[in-house]
Formats: C-alpha cells, structure tokens, sequence
C-alpha cells in the first residue's frame, strides 16, 4: 500500500516510518554516524538502555534495539546522521537464454569462467547443474555464510536464491543428455559462486541483514574475485538514497569495484497513488550507481522482437530523488531455473512446477524435482549479473561504470506504443507503455555487449540521471549531465538511446517526435504526469511523499513470483 506523508514534526535525522512506533516499545533500528562507531558509540546507546545487535561499519553504522521513547534524544546527539528502522527485506520476484543472445558468446569460450558472483538472497542449495564441468561432486558455490541472525544454516529453504543462482550460472547437467530435448542452462555456466544467505525460510530478511552481507562481500572479493553482486531483494522507499543504508552499502561495493545489480521491484501494478505503477521502484535499486533491471516477458520464441515489458515490473523515476530507473530490462516471467528440493516454495506451490515431460521424453506424470518457475524482476537480474560474469571473463579490466555504460548502450530498443497483459490471479487487464521509465535503456542483448569497445573514461560515471518535471510544460528533462557521461559529450555521441540529442544530455527534453517512443510516450498530454494526471504529477514528484508500510514481498508480490502472467 502506498501512503503519502506531507509532514511530520520529529528531528529530519530520523526517518519518517518510525513514527509509526509506539510509546515505550522496542523497535529495531540502524544508526549511522559521522564516524565509525565504537565503544564510545555503543556506550551512549546502552547509557539510554538500548542494545547493539550488528556493527555495520561498512556504512559508518550499527543496528541496535532501542526504546521508541530514547529516538529524539538519541537523534540530538551531534555525532548521529541518521536514524532508521532495520526494515524488513523481501525477493522481488525457457527460451529466455537465446533471447537475450547467449548462444554465440558460449561459442566464443566466454562463460564466465573465473568470476566470482556474490549472490545476497535466501541461501543455495547446490545441485548437480551448480557444479564443476566434468566433476559432479565439485561444486562451484566457492564459499558460504549465514547473515540471518541464530541461523548458521546456508542452505535455501525458501527456494528464490537456488533459482536466481541456476539463471546466474546453472550448466543444464540435470536437463542434458538422451531424451532431454530442452536444456535450462544458465548465463554463465562456469562462474563462481559466493552464497551469502540474507533471508529466512519465508524469504523475509532485514537491512542490517543484507548491508553485513554486502560488507563481507567487499571483504573477501580478492579471495574469490568477487566482480560481481546479485540482489534480488527490495523493499519500500522512506527517504533519499543518500540516506537509505541500503543504498549506501551498495555504493561502498560499486567503489570497491563490484558492479552491483538489483531487482527493480515488482510494484508496476501499484496503483495506490494513481500513478499508474510509476514511482515505485524499491530499493536499494533506487541507487544511481546500480544496475536496475526491470522483467520482459519472453512470449516463448527465442527472438526479441515479439517480447513485451511484464506488468509488474516496477516503473520509475525513483521516489524522492526521482532517479532515471530502470537501467534495462531483461527476461524475468515464467522463467525456468534451478529447484531447492524441500523448500517453502517448492513444497507449496504447484503452480511453480513443471513435468518431467515438459523437457524430456517420458511417458511420467510427476512433477520435476530439478525444475521450477518463477516469475519477477528477481529473475531478470541475475540475467545480467550473468551477462556481466561473461563481459568480465572476455575483459577482466572493466570497471563497474564501462561495464553499466555498455549494457545500457547496446540494448535493443525496439518496443511497440503499448502493450497489454491479464494477472492470471485476478483476471485483471493492465495496459503498460514503452517509456525511459518503463524499459529504460532497452532489452538486455549479451552479444551486442560483448562486442562493444567504449570505455568510460576514469573519474567519469555511468550514475543514473535525475528527471525533472516542468509544471509550465508537463514535460520531463533530466539533469545532471555535467556529472555523468550521458551529455552532450556522450561516450556514443548523436547515435543516442533516444532522440538526436545525447543520450540524457543536459538541455534535452525527453519529450514529443524527438524520442524513440513518439508522442504518445509517457511524457505527452495522457501520461501520469501530463495534464490528465493531477493525482499523479502530486505523487510522484512531491517532496515528502513515500509508499510502502512493510515488506515489499507482499501477496500481489508473491503472486507474481508463482504465477507470473498472460
């Protein structure tokens, strides 16, 4: 649910949902500082009878359980930043492997061989497709650690991490040999994994959770040469990136040379503030230096051309900082990946499963215990976190800004106007349109990336831009040119992702004949912010506005994970 917040009286350091706490209760909370807490930190926060949970010094922070009564004191203290809640995090959840153009990079040899992918999820449970090429009792999860708190177990008992592992780097060894005639192979069948386990067996997790894991990442990347990091995970936005801990975790990773890829978020059906699904990225893919990706839908054809954006793919610009999100979408509905044979998932929803028959030839009615589907945005990132373990093994010197300016340059931008799809659950119709901040750069093309040569000059970022809405003109430019390569003096020059002008240049307005999208895009007189969306234009560019009140693994969420669509 989406709830507006035009005002609240406490102290600007402390986040806006923890007025929601009642007098005298405990509440879980992240305090950052304006120095790496220590002793002296964590005395001041037991003098007030609170107590220290995680140190998170990756962020200059701590989580700590705290009485709701101790908040505006604590805030005072002219060594504290910020304070927020340790909110609780949850998954954004056939033929998509041609589609996006894998075939041809496995013929050249380039299938991540010696990339480490950090996957931040609900544990993996490693079958015989997570395994070494030619010895089946070698697995190639490298390394695992548990963040949940009391669980020392990293074995998946949710089911999400084991399948956005199988898309990462699954090798089809269950799905290959005689009477298989379909393969469910991974991006990049021979990378490295690190298991990092952040959620709980009912996929539910906590900040502090995921910034530990990411910490530790960081920590042991040369060991396994971690280049890359999965999260398919999000939550609500409640304030700015540059206060979300988050958001700042995965900053820290981005500058330590990780590139960091994050599950849009599954709220494009989010109407609850009459925007039409717009404004409803999650973080911590609200983060300008992370790659955002967004879930198409593969229409069961190896080609691109008839693919269509899934409804539930979350819109943006961003809330608050109206960042340009997503970056690029790629395939994420009714995808076909790795099972964790016993897990919450697996055991409970038939829905998920597949026959035996669907990929092999058998006479046998029961259902695959190597296979299932699952559909989200939670599935469209580890196609690119795949995608980025193969541009690594062809190039190991890229750095996390090449690697992002190339993905977003090479994506395929042939779209429709518009396109339509029924929730399988409610039997409802949405309609979605082909904007910047519906597919962002474009569809995901793994070839296409291979074989491009830019390189983002050093001191240069390939940060997101920030969208700015003219309330004179009801129309959106984007800003911060000068500070990125998408300027007039863009790495790829006029032959921009949209218009004549460079790809988000500083006086281009994204806007009429001009875009890629036409008139009819999301910035003409019918969009959500255009003259017909009073509602919208309020919601989505108001200041003090934030959505979300829990964990953004809703029941419409976990719908669309099971189900997927029409």
């Amino acid at each position: 649910m989406i709830i507006p917040v035009t005002c609240w009286a406490g102290s600007p350091k402390l986040a806006r949902d923890l007025k929601a706490s009642k007098p005298g209760s405990t509440v879980d909370v992240i305090v950052q500082f304006a120095s790496s807490p220590a002793s002296k930190q964590h005395a001041k926060i037991q003098q007030r009878g609170g107590r220290l949970k995680t140190e998170l010094g990756l962020i200059q922070s701590a989580a700590y359980a705290v009485s709701s009564d101790t908040l505006d004191d604590l805030a005072a203290d002219p060594e504290v930043v910020y304070i927020s809640p340790d909110r609780e995090i949850g998954p954004t959840l056939d033929y998509s492997i041609p589609t996006v153009g894998v075939p041809l990079a496995l013929q050249y040899g380039w299938d991540g061989s010696g990339i480490g992918v950090a996957i931040i999820d609900s544990g993996v449970l490693p079958p015989k497709d997570l395994a070494i090429a030619n010895a089946p009792n070698t697995s190639r999860v490298v390394y695992s650690k548990s963040f949940v708190p009391k669980v020392t177990s990293t074995t998946d008992q949710h089911g999400h991490g084991t399948h956005v592992a199988g898309i990462i780097a699954g090798n089809g060894a269950a799905s290959t040999g005689t009477g298989y005639f379909k393969t469910f192979r991974g991006i990049a069948a021979h990378a490295r994994l690190i298991n990092l386990r952040v959620l709980d067996a009912n996929g539910v997790g906590t900040d502090s959770n995921v910034i530990s894991a990411i910490d530790h990442a960081i920590k042991i990347k040369n060991t396994y040469n971690i280049r890359v990091i999965n999260i398919s995970l999000g939550r609500p936005v409640f304030e700015g990136y540059t206060k979300d801990p988050l958001c700042q975790a995965v900053e820290r990773a981005w500058k330590a040379g990780i590139v960091v890829v994050v599950a849009a978020g599954n709220e494009g059906r989010n109407q609850s503030l009459g925007t039409d699904g717009y404004a409803t990225i999650t973080s911590p893919a609200n983060d300008p230096l992370a790659i955002t990706v967004g879930a198409m839908k593969h229409m069961g054809t190896p080609s691109r051309a008839d693919d269509r954006i899934a409804s539930y793919s979350s819109k943006g610009p961003t809330l608050i900082d109206h960042v340009v999100k997503p970056d690029l979408v790629g395939p994420g509905n009714r995808i076909v990946s790795l099972a964790a044979s016993k897990s919450l998932i697996a055991t409970n929803s038939t829905a998920n499963k597949i026959l035996y028959s669907y990929y092999q030839s058998t006479s046998s009615k029961s259902y695959s215990a190597d296979y299932y589907r699952l559909s989200g945005t939670s599935m469209a990132a580890p196609m690119v976190s795949g995608a980025v373990a193969l541009m690594l093994h062809k190039d190991p010197a890229l750095t996390p800004e090449t690697v992002k300016a190339r993905l977003m340059k090479t994506a395929t931008k042939i779209f429709p106007m518009y396109s339509t799809a029924v929730d399988p659950v409610t039997n409802r119709q949405y309609v979605s349109q082909y904007d910047i901040f519906t597919v962002g750069a474009g569809y995901l093309d793994v070839w296409a990336a291979l074989n491009t040569l830019d390189v983002v000059p050093a001191g240069s970022t390939a940060a997101s831009p920030i969208a700015v809405f003219d309330a004179g003109t009801n129309k959106v430019r984007v800003v911060n040119a000068n500070t990125s390569i998408w300027g007039k003096a863009a790495l790829w020059g006029t032959a921009a992702v949209w218009g004549s002008a460079a790809v988000w240049g500083s006086s281009a307005f994204v806007e009429g004949a001009a875009a890629v999208w036409g008139t009819s895009a999301v910035w003409g007189s019918a969009a959500v912010w255009g003259t017909a969306g009073v509602t919208g234009n309020a919601a989505v560019w108001g200041t003090a506005a934030i959505w979300g009140t829990g964990n953004s693994a809703s029941m419409e969420s976990l719908n669309q994970l099971v189900n997927g669509e029409n």
